[in-house]
């Protein structure tokens, strides 16, 4: 779940950027990855997609790959991340689903509406820290204010609740509830707008 550019990887493996691409179409059309697109601070597409992330489209094949993990390695931030990403795309619209970076922040799910607007941010924790101190959600706060949004669901190990910022409302809930939720919601069908 980590930001890469063709020209990073390139670089990294020896391998020219178009045999790269190449291989990325590949792994996605084997829906065994997933590649999810950048958007900036204002939830605007770039022209040229320089930076983007790579899912794996089921997080065990990690483990299948590498190794276990435990609930307390560094690797279950990305791998949270990564599990919810992976309910989501089983969602007729998950060519929505986008993610944003800028100098100075970032929001891990931003989902934009057809006609460009932001329909529901998303910050990803495999933490309970930010449910205590929610004023360290800086780049989601700055985010959601700029976008003129009123909510914002920010996953946590174990805390729920809600939190109050200015004209702004964080729902704090598990991820392994909130993957269950997105599932079910997809399994059954429904339409929703806030979850």
């Amino acid at each position: 779940s980590n930001e890469v550019s063709l020209e990073e990887l390139s670089k990294g493996s020896g391998v020219a950027k178009n045999t790269i691409k190449r291989y990325i179409e590949y792994l996605e059309a084997a829906f065994l990855i997933r590649v999810v697109h950048r958007v900036d601070i204002n939830a605007r597409r770039f022209k040229r997609a320089n930076f983007f992330k790579v899912y794996l489209t089921n997080p065990s094949l990690r483990s299948a790959l590498f190794a276990p993990v435990t609930a307390g390695s560094r690797e279950m931030g990305s791998l949270t991340e990564t599990s919810i990403f992976s309910q989501w795309f089983h969602w007729e619209r998950a060519g929505n689903i986008h993610y944003t970076r800028w100098n100075g922040g970032e929001v891990d799910i931003v989902f934009l509406e057809e006609n460009q607007d932001v329909s529901l941010p998303i910050e990803v924790k495999w933490s309970d820290r930010y449910f205590d101190h929610p004023d360290e959600l800086k780049g989601l706060k700055r985010f959601c204010l700029q976008n003129k949004l009123d909510d914002a669901i920010v996953t946590t190990i174990s805390k729920t609740g809600s939190y109050r910022f200015e004209n702004l409302r964080l729902d704090f809930m598990p991820a392994s509830l909130y993957c269950y939720m997105i599932g079910r919601t997809i399994v059954e069908g429904k339409e929703t707008g806030h979850w």
